[in-house]
């Protein structure tokens, strides 16, 4: 029996899923056992919607946060090039429509310039800086050029280049591009002083002296960059970064897998890679491929929701999902006799920050993971909270649930207070809605994971790395 069902069946004995969802499990796989088409057609309509409305449709420019005014995160335009897909597969764009956005954006970013000079430029070596300003797409303030950033948009020109696979010459041109952006990307660069991949680099600073050195959202990073076709970095870096790994693995919350504390990081990459059945040598000494370790972190998270040790208002089993999101900002409040600590935008999660803030993204994106205990979470949350946290683009980013027994007169520093409810945010993020509708997608029909099956540089990456096993081992 696979860790898949026998996670089920566990769900099953302990009253979390029932017997009947057990015996129809279908190994992981969207569809079978789930029904509520009503909830996911209208969340991933709203949410595919935020990117087509906000983007800037001659560059591709999306901007990190709105209705608030904001510069443009690259992360996001990464996740707006897999929106434009799902929406033309959905029917509400067209395909015309989503090339022409898609080719749009990949031109921009393949002729904006390059350079170390501190200001004017979009980027340096193929990477490109964490925010840009939304008019003409420069380098924003002083923010560093980011790796993981860059991978996020990077991953998501790939899956363009993938997707258009006609003989149309829009479609052959977005291959083209995808294949330039990635090729251009300074690898062995970005080590600087190594051992590993630095977070980032900025003209006035030089390298970020922290490197992606622990288990995190930077799996999809490590495959990216050992699988470059131009500027690979040495397969050994995977195994000198997956030693590490020892440092998160364990038992967290009732479940035993590698643990990070905001759901994001058990996300991101596998928005693009499907990691189902393949396994490196880490991965095959501890029993399980990288989807069921999602799995179980998401677990671990309604377990804690359940345990609520903080005592927090509103958590429960139908009631959870810590991430980074926004929050009410930075100050504390004494409510019911008890001292809280509250916080502005942070990463979230159990044994990490907790200040009562949910996201919502947090579940949504975990749908391919564990699509009962999600659906049934969101229904129940939308139920409950309703129209001030659901809106025109779906789920606002956050919620704070506790702070519905803030003393009069204390008002936040970001959001508002709505009455019944708590703290709510008046933002949607871009690195937050991207999940949400490319996991549906891919638990509905695996759109963007079969796209990615083909990519040549995901292929690469995972086999230099000693990935083997599944989809993997016919892959070419």
């Amino acid at each position: 029996m696979d860790e898949t069902r026998r996670g089920v069946i566990r769900l099953a004995s302990l009253g979390l899923v029932s017997a009947t969802a057990a015996r129809a499990y279908p190994s992981g796989k969207g569809g079978g056992w789930i029904s509520n088409g009503a909830l996911l057609d209208d969340l991933e309509q709203r949410t595919f919607r935020w990117f087509w409305d906000v983007g800037n449709p001659a560059t591709g420019l999306v901007p990190d946060r709105w209705p608030s005014k904001s510069f443009c995160s690259i992360a996001a335009v990464g996740f707006a090039l897999n929106a434009y897909a799902i929406g033309a597969e959905r029917g509400w764009i067209s395909r015309a429509q989503a090339r022409e956005r898609t080719l749009n954006t990949l031109r921009f970013f393949a002729t904006a310039p390059q350079g170390e000079a501190a200001a004017g430029m979009t980027g340096h070596r193929g990477f490109f800086y964490h925010f840009l300003d939304m008019q003409r797409g420069r380098r924003f303030e002083t923010v560093e050029l980011s790796s993981i950033d860059t991978v996020l948009l990077l991953a998501g020109a790939l899956f363009a280049g993938s997707y258009y696979d006609s003989d149309h010459p829009g479609e052959a041109e977005i291959r083209r591009l995808a294949q330039y952006l990635n090729g251009r990307v300074d690898w062995p660069w970005m080590l600087g002083k190594g051992p590993l991949v630095s977070m980032g680099w900025s003209p006035e600073q030089g390298f970020i002296p922290s490197q992606w050195d622990r288990f995190n959202e930077a799996t999809i990073l490590y495959v990216l960059a050992i699988g470059s076709p131009t500027h690979p970095i040495d397969p050994a870096i995977w195994r000198r970064w997956t030693r590490n790994f020892s440092y998160s693995w364990g038992d967290h919350w009732g479940e035993r897998h590698l643990s990070f504390g905001s759901l994001f990081g058990h996300q991101y990459s596998h928005l693009w890679i499907d990691f189902r059945g393949i396994r490196d040598p880490w991965l095959r000494a501890h029993g399980l491929d990288l989807f069921e370790n999602s799995r179980r972190a998401t677990r671990a998270q309604r377990n804690y929701a359940i345990a609520n040790p903080g005592q927090w208002a509103a958590y429960g089993s139908d009631c959870w999902g810590l991430t980074a999101c926004d929050g009410p900002g930075d100050f504390k409040l004494v409510i019911d006799g008890r001292e809280r600590e509250f916080f502005g935008y942070t990463a979230r999660g159990p044994d990490r920050v907790d200040d009562g803030t949910l996201a919502p993204t947090a579940m949504a994106s975990s749908i391919a993971f564990e699509p009962q205990l999600v659906l049934s979470g969101l229904a129940a949350m939308k139920r409950r909270f309703g129209p001030a946290i659901y809106g025109r683009y779906g789920f606002l980013d956050a919620f704070n649930p506790t702070l519905a027994k803030a003393p009069a007169g204390r008002e936040p520093e970001h959001g508002r207070l709505v009455r019944g409810v708590g703290w709510v945010d008046v933002d949607y993020l871009g690195i937050d809605q991207g999940p949400i509708v490319g996991m549906i997608a891919n638990y509905r029909n695996e759109l963007i994971w079969r796209a990615m099956r083909r990519s040549p540089p995901v292929i690469a990456g995972l086999k230099r790395a000693g990935f083997t096993g599944g989809w993997l081992d016919s892959a070419r």
